[in-house]
């Protein structure tokens, strides 16, 4: 028996970048005559904001790309959840797992009192895995918001499996891909460019450097090492263009954590964007920048697998040694790039493409979707589906009570949780 009821769901975020892990559900959903669809924007505090912000910066991407929304950005946080409670969702969708960055109101503790939260990685493939862990990271499947998902979207088979052994098991979790992907390789086959910097004939770059920068968090970033060689590189280098498509947590981390002094920095984003050859760019969007570029560079992380299968082209991995290990998906990723350990060896491999051009890496792409794509194209619909199911099914809200398991970020060894 079907319920006649239209099913009511929220789109929770603060989260814009990554909002192409939720935009295609969200366009299905908002077609789909059994959905009652609403989108919410809600500060967020980021590594090294003093406070809740940036809820304007959320609103006014989702004007520019023509979702309507709400905006949930009152100064007292329970003054929003009290307006988002008045919507009656029956299931609130977020694509970040981290709870320190939600203003308090809008934690998943507090979610789960009147609605099903629905879980979607913001990231496009889950690659590496915690020191003396094998299969799954535990972050990627033991933080609170994981703990107390009605529903769970992954794109990796071993992230359901480190579920099953979890309190509650792994009945919630489902295996789908993920929308980012499928959105990407959509983007990247439509032919639109998007390059910040004047047409010309000149060899084009992206460089996207990472935010983590210590063997206690992946250990992946190398910014802090190789920011003055690459703007060197650039200035040396002037018939090349480079694109510098940052982490958005980069700037703030390499301040907040004493990589970099801010005006060490400031002074360094001044000599970088003076060069008449390069640019940053921080759009929400990177598959068009994708399709724009030559050559792409990069020490990580998602990026590592979301180039070559949106473009069927390697980057060139920019790999820091001593970062945390690749999971077993991780390892068919990094097999789909050009490695390179250091930065003399990364100019030596801009000749070589400069004078032949890239490297075929087929094999290991075809390789590399196969494992990660298990619904090529369909990540969204069959997420879908399983939504209407699981209301049609009545499935229960949870109760934050019956899940004593200890959060990942409540563990010693861990960030702090709040901050």
């Amino acid at each position: 028996m079907t319920n006649a009821r239209r099913t009511k769901v929220v789109f929770l975020t603060f989260y814009f970048e990554a909002w192409d892990a939720l935009a295609d559900i969200h366009t299905l959903m908002a077609a789909d005559a059994r959905f009652d669809v609403t989108v919410a924007s809600i500060p967020r505090r980021l590594t090294g904001d003093a406070g809740y912000i940036d809820e304007d910066a959320v609103s006014n991407y989702f004007d520019e790309v023509g979702v309507a929304h709400i905006r949930l950005n009152e100064s007292d946080s329970f003054a929003g959840l009290k307006r988002l409670k008045a919507l009656e969702p029956d299931y609130v969708f977020i694509n970040y797992p981290w709870q320190r960055n939600y203003p308090p109101a809008f934690r998943v503790d507090e979610l789960v009192t009147f609605a099903r939260v629905a879980y979607v990685p913001y990231y496009s493939l889950p690659i590496v895995n915690e020191p003396g862990t094998t299969g799954a990271a535990p972050h990627l499947y033991q933080q609170r918001s994981h703990q107390l998902a009605s529903l769970v979207f992954t794109q990796d088979p071993a992230i359901v499996e480190g579920y099953a052994h979890t309190q509650r098991g792994n009945n919630h979790v489902h295996l789908t891909g993920t929308p980012k992907i499928d959105a990407l390789v959509r983007q990247a086959n439509s032919g639109v460019t998007r390059w910040p910097l004047p047409p010309s004939r000149n060899l084009r770059m992206v460089w996207a450097p990472h935010h983590s920068y210590s063997p206690d968090w992946l250990n992946f970033g190398l910014f802090a090492d190789i920011h003055d060689a690459m703007l060197e590189f650039a200035r040396t280098t002037p018939n090349l263009e480079i694109v510098m498509r940052p982490h958005p947590f980069l700037f703030g981390t390499m301040v907040d954590r004493g990589l970099l002094t801010s005006e060490k920095l400031d002074a360094w984003l001044d000599a970088w964007n003076a060069l008449p050859n390069t640019a940053i760019d921080e759009d929400g969007d990177a598959a068009h920048l994708f399709n724009a570029t030559d050559l792409f560079v990069t020490d990580g992380i998602s990026f590592l697998g979301e180039y070559p299968l949106a473009t069927n082209k390697p980057t060139i991995f920019m790999e820091k040694p001593g970062h945390w290990e690749f999971s077993p998906l991780g390892a068919l990723v990094a097999q789909a790039n050009i490695r390179v350990n250091s930065f003399a060896q990364f100019e030596m491999v801009f000749e070589e493409i400069r004078a032949h051009g890239l490297p075929e890496y087929y094999r290991e792409i075809t390789r590399l979707r196969e494992a990660a794509c298990p619904h090529p194209g369909l990540a969204a619909a069959e997420i879908i589906e399983i939504v209407a199911t699981d209301f049609a099914v009545g499935s229960p809200l949870i109760d934050p009570a019956s899940v004593t398991e200890v959060a990942w970020e409540n563990r010693p060894e861990a960030e702090p949780a709040w901050d």
